[in-house]
């Protein structure tokens, strides 16, 4: 039998350019949608409540991938056959991986994270590049973190980069945006988070800390940008500004290793002494 026709064969069709305007900031934040792309960021999206509202797909990739597509129905998503220029012209990648869905915006209002009094948190300060942005997201989330904030100095974190680089990690865990950075320590303060800033010039060691049993409450870390680390106003406002130690010959550590040595650093100290949930757990 011959597979379908695709149902969108121009790339000039009316949804095609819409989804491709979503490249775009000002239109992502216009419309308050953004692209996801392949399908492991698809199936994420789909289970995400009523996030995902249209997917495009080649026809070969709906077919390999018939399981996602079938939860994208399900959620209420609009499916679309298209041909592979249509997918390419829609995608931010050099090789598409032939789905590319559109969703709605899902970050969190700050105050429902504070309410939340979450015990774990990474707070991403002028943090440029999307990419980082979206890997320190992925680490956070794998360190069983409860939340995410970027602050107004920060990339978009819709930008399509940031949310490949997240693998799914967007839809996991609540992200707040555009948070000035301090209002985003106070408000975490204000809930019991002890505010750690990041900073390989810290007067902590990140050894020490967890050596004198200092990180087993709720913690909140704030990273920096990535050429230039955290400028000195932000640093002050932290309770204190840790380093992670260098033991080898290495001149430093990258924004999103660094900040997975930090989180998981508390996530243990927080297992160990019973404040915080264990990552493992169901």
């Amino acid at each position: 039998m011959r597979p379908p026709a695709p149902e969108l064969i121009s790339p000039r069709s009316q949804r095609v350019l819409a989804a491709r305007r979503l490249a775009k900031r000002n239109f992502r934040g216009k419309e308050r949608l953004f692209l996801a792309e392949g399908p492991q960021a698809v199936r994420e999206a789909a289970a995400y409540g009523d996030t995902l509202v249209e997917l495009f797909a080649t026809v070969e990739a709906a077919e390999r991938y018939a399981d996602i597509v079938g939860e994208a129905r399900t959620a209420g998503a609009r499916v679309h056959l298209a041909d592979e220029q249509v997918i390419a012209d829609i995608s931010t990648t050099v090789t598409p991986q032939g789905l590319v869905g559109v969703c709605r915006f899902v970050d969190t209002p700050f105050e429902d994270i504070l309410a939340a009094r979450p015990k774990l948190v990474a707070v991403l300060a002028h943090v440029r590049d999307p990419g980082n942005a979206g890997t320190v997201l992925r680490c956070a989330d794998a360190a069983g973190a409860e939340a995410v904030v970027l602050t107004d100095a920060s990339v978009d974190l819709y930008n399509p980069k940031a949310v490949r680089a997240s693998v799914g990690s967007l839809f996991h865990l609540p992200v707040a945006v555009g948070v000035p950075v301090e209002r985003a320590v106070a408000g975490l303060r204000d809930a019991g988070v002890r505010v750690l800033a990041a900073d390989g010039a810290g007067d902590h060691d990140l050894d020490a800390e967890l050596d004198d049993d200092a990180m087993g409450g709720p913690t909140a870390w704030v990273f920096g940008n990535e050429a230039w680390g955290l400028p000195e106003e932000t640093r002050a406002l932290a309770d204190a500004v840790v380093r992670v130690p260098i033991h080898g010959k290495a001149e430093s550590l990258n924004l999103a290793t660094a900040a997975a040595v930090c989180l998981y650093a508390s996530a243990r100290a927080q297992r160990a002494s019973g404040g915080c949930r264990s990552v493992t757990e169901s």
